[in-house]
């Protein structure tokens, strides 16, 4: 039982696991009630028994935990103010993640059924938080074991296979899911290298006010794939075409669910240039608590999700909204969709917390980014809820000696959900001319050509589309996608050129020495089917232990064979002596690219610094010295003093020697402008600039 402490007056406390979270959330309750915050989770597996895996093989895979590094006075902060209260509520994030803390905090604060109710919330607003009260429910031990099922694993693939490959290769990791999304780029730049460019020809036809393409052959499809064959049916072509048909339909153009993490992270990628990373730290504050002056509040709701389901009191807030500042021929109605959705992820889609927080209302409150991350989500949900828009598609076939021509055209009659998201979705316009006013059936082209091309290899992977393509295979889910990615990068297994993923030589050869030992593991389809196991055990549908004893009983015996077969990769010598302790120097790769240090490494530390060329920009404004051009360690540019540290002088943008006419401050080039740093001076970018 709790025991009040003899000081305090008798406390409900609430334990969430994010500090900025809690401060939010104090101020929603009485004064009865405390808020506190374990800081993420407060447990983790030792190191302990076989192999270091925290878990006793032996006795059924039981875990071994430990409190985290650090978390030691938390924890004891914790228990105090558990003493000093009369009631627990946990209050962790509603996902498997959130109720696997909420059980370790049970577990390590000495809590019992009595003492304690586990509450959720899918958005951090006054009413969802105190509404939560009323649902309150003891923890979901189905939940927990699949988090913890999953936790297992990871660390027993990620152990064996990460020390195998630190003594076979010069890869440093390898994990169930991070090897899979490893083997989709190095797959995908294979099929790139292996990929023959083929040629072939287009025909079309130009006329006053549009064009049109040789598309069939006696209404057959034509393909062109030689010179001779696209100059021989332009022989066969005048230059009067005859309207064969012109056919009109409206068409709906739908708008899109709203988001979920998957989707939110791509679009971030493609239409803000964020990275996943970015974008999931964003959307953490938003979910957290923002201070608009008034009030503090969460402005989305939960942010790791699979669901596209949004609460019928939004969706009933929101046609209000819609009926009211667009009229009511803007309702639209609730997607469904067709996918199952998780046990786990029941909660809602990613939106904001109430459509009456307009972004440009709450403006001055947000940073850029969060404003720019915010209106994305707000009016995404917002679209999703509106009347599709509707165009007019008019299809056009001339004909020409059997040869037929096709003309498309599109027009926007009814704009809908465009009406709020317009800026995120390409719709041009495509206007055809009116052919029913022709005098004759007959149009005359100005002039009809080929033109040749080459088919294109398939793409590398951006960060938007490996997560949609993970998503697709169903491997991760939307909590790990970002750290997946992160991975990858840090490990130098990829780099990325022109924000697309191109595979390094470790990471290929890391990706083969696993395929050669653990194909039937480390591919998609295995990778799928643990993760449908993990949701089997959350819905209380598989024993956690089975599905691990299965498991490691098949994997294993593998890595045992390959820590005796694996061929070890030979060190790359560069031919010349450590000039600390005379140990050969060899090539090594990091994150950041290839570096040249001694092979007696950890005995000796030595790392070869080259002479890096520096290209002089100007004089420094503040001192002396001279302003070049630098780059950090992530490979991005700047312009700094070579004075540093004593000169603090750096800028992300080129400055130039040229002093703002009205401040003197220094002015640098950004985009197509020429901007003070100082203050609101810009002008036109001129070359001579440069």
């Amino acid at each position: 039982m709790l025991q009040k402490g003899k000081d305090s007056m008798a406390k409900k406390l609430v334990i969430v696991e994010s500090p900025h979270k809690s401060k939010t959330i104090e101020k929603y309750l009485g004064s009865e009630y405390k808020v506190v915050s374990s800081v993420g989770h407060i447990r983790d597996l030792s190191t302990s028994g076989k192999f270091g895996f925290g878990v006793d093989i032996d006795n059924n895979f039981k875990p071994d935990y430990q409190i985290i590094k650090g978390k030691n006075k938390i924890v004891k902060e914790l228990k105090k103010d558990v003493k000093d209260s009369d009631f627990v509520y946990l209050a962790t994030d509603p996902d498997r993640e959130g109720e696997a803390i909420s059980w370790h905090l049970y577990d390590t604060l000495g809590l019992t059924d009595k003492d304690y109710d586990r509450i959720v919330f899918n958005e951090i607003t006054k009413k969802a938080v105190l509404d939560s009260f009323a649902k309150a429910r003891k923890i979901d031990d189905n939940l927990v074991k699949s988090q913890e099922t999953r936790r297992i694993l990871d660390r027993i693939i990620g152990f064996r296979l990460s020390k195998l490959m630190q003594s076979k290769t010069g890869g440093k990791s390898a994990g169930r899911v991070q090897s899979v999304a490893l083997k989709l780029i190095v797959d995908r730049e294979r099929e790139i290298e292996a990929f023959i460019p083929e040629e072939y020809f287009e025909i079309d036809a130009y006329f006053n006010d549009f064009s049109a393409k040789l598309d069939t052959y006696n209404h057959k499809k034509i393909e062109i794939k030689k010179e001779v064959e696209a100059k021989e049916i332009l022989s066969k072509l005048s230059n009067a075409f005859k309207i064969e048909s012109v056919d009109k339909k409206e068409k709906a153009k739908k708008s899109k669910f709203p988001f979920t993490t998957s989707t939110l992270q791509q679009e971030a990628s493609n239409k803000l240039g964020f990275t996943s990373k970015k974008t999931m730290s964003i959307a953490q504050k938003l979910y957290e608590g923002i201070d608009l002056g008034s009030e503090t509040v969460g402005l989305i709701s939960y942010m790791r999700t699979d669901s596209v389901r949004l609460s019928d009191e939004f969706v009933k807030e929101t046609y209000g909204y819609i009926k009211d500042n667009f009229g009511s021929e803007y309702v639209g109605y609730v997607k469904k969709s067709t996918k199952t959705e998780n046990v786990q992820d029941a909660h809602e889609a990613i939106r904001p917390t109430s459509i009456n927080k307009n972004p440009e209302d709450i403006k001055e409150y947000l940073t850029n980014d969060e404003y720019k991350l915010y209106k994305m989500i707000y009016y995404r949900a917002l679209a999703s809820l509106m009347r599709d828009a509707k165009t007019l598609a008019t299809s056009v076939i001339l004909d020409n000696n059997n040869y037929q021509f096709k003309a498309t055209g599109q027009v926007l009659v009814f704009d809908g959900y465009l009406k709020v998201y317009s800026m995120y979705e390409d719709n041009k316009d495509n206007v055809l001319p009116d052919f029913a006013s022709y005098n004759s059936n007959v149009v005359i082209a100005n002039n009809i050509e080929y033109s040749k091309h080459t088919t294109k290899p398939p793409s590398r992977y951006t960060e938007s589309k490996l997560i949609k393509e993970m998503e697709d295979v169903g491997i991760g889910r939307p909590s790990t996608y970002a750290k997946t990615i992160d991975t990858l990068k840090e490990r130098s297994y990829v780099r990325v050129e022109d924000k697309k993923f191109v595979p390094t030589d470790v990471g290929i050869e890391t990706t083969d020495k696993l395929q050669e030992f653990f194909k039937d593991i480390i591919n998609v389809e295995y990778t799928k089917m643990m993760e449908d196991d993990l949701d089997k055990i959350a819905e209380g549908k598989m024993e956690w232990d089975k599905l691990i004893s299965l498991f490691y009983n098949d994997f294993e015996p593998k890595v045992e064979i390959a820590f005796k077969e694996m061929e070890k990769k030979a060190p790359e010598y560069t031919g010349e002596k450590c000039p600390k302790c005379s140990s050969p120097l060899v090539i090594k790769q990091s994150r950041y690219g290839k570096f040249v240090a001694c092979s007696n490494y950890p005995e000796c530390k030595y790392i070869k610094t080259e002479k890096k060329e520096t290209t002089e920009i100007m004089d420094c404004p503040l001192c002396d010295g001279k302003i070049i051009e630098k780059k950090t360690k992530r490979g991005k540019v700047f312009y700094g003093c070579n004075n540093y540290p004593k000169c603090s002088f750096a800028s992300w943008d080129k400055p130039i020697s040229e002093k703002c006419p009205d401040c003197f401050g220094v002015l640098v080039i950004k985009k197509d402008k020429v901007k003070c740093m100082n203050c609101d001076y810009e002008r036109e970018y001129k070359e001579e600039d440069n």
